[in-house]
């Protein structure tokens, strides 16, 4: 069975996304192996500078690298990255299948992003839209959009 995994940078806190995300969390099971990794956020000060930032972001690359699954097809979230429709996203997830890979890995960083490191290692990166959005809000949207990828591909009438 395909095995896609999550990597979010930080723990969700407030009620109504962890009661949403455990739903979505459920629904992708019925599609695939489902593996969802919380990792630590690097505490910066409240106004860090670009080094301290930068030396965050480093920290947390060493945590994330010895979380991607070795093999895997790597997907990083990302401002910069290309906007898919869902079903390009499903069509993309489809390739990746049919490529003979058995698993992806999709990468939500923390507040202050990912490192530079981490996104040239991708294979893949994704931008959810040019707005920003809270990351706690984005991990329950990439959740959604992974399952109606995993619906589109199954035929099941989720998405319309």
């Amino acid at each position: 069975m395909f095995e896609i995994t999550l990597i979010c940078m930080g723990k969700l806190k407030e009620n109504f996304y962890i009661s949403a995300a455990a739903e979505y969390e459920k629904r992708m099971k019925g599609f695939c192996s489902f593996r969802l990794l919380e990792l630590p956020e690097v505490r910066l000060p409240d106004n860090p500078s670009p080094a301290q930032i930068s030396a965050g972001l480093e920290k947390e690359a060493e945590l994330i690298l010895s979380k991607i699954p070795k093999g895997c097809w790597f997907c990083t979230l990302t401002p910069e990255g290309k906007m898919l429709s869902s079903e390009q996203l499903a069509g993309k997830l489809r390739d990746v299948k049919l490529s003979g890979k058995s698993s992806a890995c999709f990468l939500i960083g923390s507040s202050f992003g990912i490192s530079q490191r981490i996104k040239d290692i991708a294979d893949f990166r994704l931008s959810m839209s040019p707005m920003t959005f809270p990351h706690h809000l984005a991990r329950i949207m990439v959740l959604e959009q992974l399952y109606r990828a995993e619906a589109i591909q199954a035929g099941t009438k989720y998405h319309k």
